[in-house]
């Protein structure tokens, strides 16, 4: 159980430093490219927008198969007679 608890703990910690990471660090340049001096770049570690889109598509995904799961214990429970309780 212990071990579970710290994979979880272990990859939210990653996962929030990450994040913390690259809102300090903000999407800067510096320099001029048309005029060849130096460009130093800070770029972000992770690609926030594709992390939601991939979120979005996992929560879709997981809600469209709970429906297909409690639709068919409905439709189930439905064409079974109800059993005497005793």
């Amino acid at each position: 159980m212990r071990l579970f608890l710290g994979m979880i703990l272990g990859a939210l910690l990653t996962i929030g430093g990450a994040y913390i990471y690259d809102s300090g660090n903000g999407n800067t340049a510096t320099g001029d490219v048309t005029t060849g001096t130096s460009v130093t770049a800070s770029r972000p570690m992770v690609n926030w927008d594709v992390v939601s889109v991939k979120w979005h598509e996992l929560s879709e995904g997981a809600r469209h198969q709970w429906n297909r799961v409690t639709a068919n214990v409905q439709a189930d429970r439905a064409v079974r007679p109800a059993e005497p309780r005793g």
